[in-house]
C-alpha cells in the first residue's frame, strides 16, 4: 500500500523509470542505464509492497533525508559497506565545497552598510542560507538574504543551491522586493517537493539608509538604534508552502550607528540542558551594542552563546548577520 509519505518519491521514481526506459529503447544497450532502470524497477516494487524505506540488513528505516536524496538507496548509514562509506564521504566533501564557493564576500562596506556574518553548519554541510548580492544596475541596491531550510545534509544544501540560483538569476531584474519574493516562492514551489520549504528573511538596502524587508516566517530580525530596539515581524509564510500566497514587507529607515541583525535558530534555540539562548537573551544583548562594528556585533553574540553552552557542540546550524550603517 503507498503512502502519503512516499507519493512524492513514488512519482519521481516512474518520471525516472518512463525516461530512462525511453532511452534504453532508443540506443544500443547500456549495461549502467539498464542497471540503473533495474534499481529503479525495484525501488518501485518496494514501495507497492510496503518495504521501501527500510534497510535490507537490519530492516530499520534509512534516514528520511537519505531517502529524498537518493530514493535508490537500500541501506542505513550503519550498514554501508567500505566503499559506499567512501563514496558518500565524497560527495559529502564536494557538497561542502560547492556550499562554501557560493557564500558571499564577508567584511564589506558597500552603500553606507558595513556587513559581516558568521556561518558555521552543524555538520560538514548546512541547510542555512546566507548571502549578499549588489544589483548591477545603476540602482545599485543592496540585498541581503538569510534563511534556514526544512531538514539537514545533502538534501537540504541542494536547497540551498537552488534558493542561491533563483534569486541571483532574478535580482538584476530590478522587480520590487515584493514581486521578486512572490516569484522565488512560485519557482520555489513548481521545482520541489510539497515537504520542503525555508524561513526565510531577504531585504534590500539603500545609499539613503533605507532598507526594506520581507520575512517569512523566520526568527525576527533586530534593528538597533540609538534608544530603541524593533523587531521586524514575520510578513509572509516560509516559501514553498503555497504556490500563489502574497508577501508584503515593510520599510524602515537607517541612521548612523545603527544595526540590523538578522540571525537563524542556531541561535535562539541554541540549548543548556532544558534552557534556550532565546530571543530575550539576544534582545538584551542587542540594546548594548548602538554604534558597533559589525564584526564586534558578531563577536560579542558568539561570545556570549560560547559562554552560555560551553560544552555542547550544536546540532543546528548557525548564521549570523549584522548590517551596519556608517554615514
Amino acid at each position: 500500500m503507498i503512502t502519503n509519505e512516499y507519493l512524492d518519491i513514488q512519482n519521481q521514481l516512474l518520471d525516472r523509470q518512463r525516461k530512462l526506459k525511453k532511452i534504453v529503447g532508443s540506443i544500443e544497450e547500456v549495461p549502467q542505464l539498464v542497471g540503473l532502470l533495474k534499481e529503479v524497477d525495484a525501488a518501485l516494487e518496494r514501495i507497492d509492497n510496503g518495504t521501501y524505506g527500510f534497510c535490507i540488513t537490519c530492516h530499520d528505516q534509512i534516514e528520511k533525508e537519505r531517502l529524498t536524496a537518493d530514493p535508490l538507496v537500500t541501506f542505513c548509514l550503519d550498514h554501508l559497506d567500505k566503499s559506499q562509506r567512501k563514496s558518500l564521504e565524497q560527495d559529502l566533501e564536494l557538497a561542502s565545497q560547492v556550499q562554501n564557493t557560493l557564500l558571499p564576500k564577508n567584511n564589506i562596506i558597500k552603500s553606507g552598510f558595513e556587513i559581516c556574518y558568521h556561518y558555521l553548519p552543524a555538520g560538514l554541510i548546512g541547510g542555512d542560507y546566507c548571502d549578499l548580492v549588489v544589483s548591477k544596475n545603476e540602482t545599485n541596491n543592496l540585498y541581503f538574504i538569510l534563511g534556514d531550510i526544512t531538514g539537514k545534509g545533502i538534501a537540504a544544501s541542494m536547497l540551498v543551491n537552488h534558493l542561491y540560483a533563483l534569486f541571483h538569476s532574478l535580482i538584476d531584474l530590478d522587480l520590487p522586493l515584493v514581486d521578486l519574493f512572490n516569484r522565488v516562492n512560485r519557482l520555489f514551489c513548481e521545482s520541489t517537493l510539497y515537504t520542503h520549504f525555508a524561513t526565510m528573511v531577504c531585504g534590500k538596502a539603500n545609499s539613503n539608509g533605507e532598507i526594506e524587508i520581507c520575512n517569512a516566517g523566520h526568527c525576527l530580525p533586530v534593528l538597533v538604534k540609538e534608544n530603541e530596539l524593533i523587531s521586524i515581524d514575520s510578513t509572509g509564510l516560509p516559501v514553498g508552502l503555497f504556490h500563489s500566497f502574497g508577501y508584503s514587507s515593510q520599510k524602515l529607515s537607517m541612521d548612523k550607528g545603527d544595526s540590523l541583525l538578522i540571525y537563524s535558530d542556531g541561535l535562539s534555540e541554541a540549548r543548556k540542558g532544558d534552557e534556550e539562548f532565546g530571543v530575550e537573551r539576544i534582545n538584551q544583548i542587542a540594546k548594548r551594542l548602538f554604534n558597533t562594528p559589525a564584526a564586534e556585533t558578531i563577536k560579542i553574540f558568539l561570545e556570549s552563546l560560547d559562554n552560555f553552552t560551553p560544552d555542547s557542540k550544536s546540532s543546528d546550524d548557525l548564521t549570523l548577520m549584522v548590517i551596519h550603517r556608517l554615514e
